[in-house]
């Protein structure tokens, strides 16, 4: 193996998540898009295996009667089924049980993942903690892998993490609003409290995110992916988003697992003080 064809392979990690092996860190929706043309070419430009589909999708079909799941490539792509505009429990439970089904109907070897989402109110679409939970439990006994939307609350997303969650989600920001990543701190400490606990769990962010800087950020916090939707399909240009989306999660996990450097109230001179001309050399 030649330098440059290693430095490639580090780069291109692979990681786990519910007992799969996943290249792409770049998990993205399939909603929000002007037309089913421009959702496949984005997603082609991101290079990412796995995209979410809204089992309560109200546009399942496009005005010209076509259906979504024809334009997802299956030989491509892994689907992850979305509770998406669920309240409660029950709902939530019903709408992973008719993912799975499609899952399987489409002959998905994954068909019992599912993003879970159990949201709080229509305004702020935070989730429910405590119903998120209770839904968690519910779908774990029935044999799903629950990928769980969560707020950045660290020991909810411990809770999540103890009742069998395959990954924990956490919100950058409110879901659309592109506002980034707000607290930092909070997601570092889902970070480093779930993988102290379990060494390898996945955590995604999941909400917020609204440019190549954000997804960036995310991936040097330590997190393992990091899912979008909005800023990708609401773009000015989705398939040069998408594509610079696919670069940043990429660029950030690089710049994580390389550690970067103390920060320091004073300067540090990147050359050495005595090099191949000395100082008195250069006096005279």
């Amino acid at each position: 193996m030649t330098t440059v064809e290693q430095t490639n392979s580090e780069q291109r990690q692979d990681w786990q998540v519910a007992g799969q092996s996943m290249h792409s860190r770049l998990i993205m929706g399939s909603g929000r898009f002007d037309n089913f043309e421009v959702m496949e070419q984005a997603l082609r430009a991101s290079e990412c295996e796995l995209v979410t589909v809204a089992v309560r999708r109200e546009k399942i079909h496009d005005d010209r009667g076509r259906n979504i799941l024809d334009h997802l490539d299956l030989s491509r792509y892994r689907l992850l089924p979305n509770t998406a505009g669920c309240y409660d429990v029950d709902t939530a439970v019903r709408c992973a049980r008719m993912g799975r089904e499609i899952m399987r109907g489409l002959g998905v070897a994954n068909f019992d993942w599912v993003k879970l989402e159990v949201l709080g109110d229509s305004k702020t679409l935070l989730p429910d903690p405590w119903l998120t939970l209770q839904a968690t439990e519910k779908l774990v006994a029935e044999g799903f892998q629950v990928f769980c939307y969560t707020s950045d609350d660290a020991i909810q997303a411990r809770r999540l993490q103890a009742v069998g969650a395959a990954a924990v989600m956490p919100a950058g920001s409110p879901i659309g609003s592109g506002l980034g990543i707000l607290n930092e701190v909070a997601i570092q400490n889902i970070v480093e409290d779930l993988k102290s606990r379990r060494a390898g769990f996945p955590i995604i962010v999941d909400a917020g995110i609204g440019t190549a800087s954000d997804a960036t950020r995310a991936m040097e916090l330590g997190c393992d992916a990091v899912l979008l939707n909005s800023a990708v399909a609401r773009a000015k240009n989705p398939v040069k988003m998408a594509e610079s989306m696919h670069l940043a999660a990429r660029a950030g996990r690089l710049s994580f697992e390389s550690g970067r450097i103390l920060k320091s109230r004073f300067a540090s001179a990147s050359s050495p003080e005595i090099g191949v001309i000395s100082n008195r050399q250069i006096q005279k």
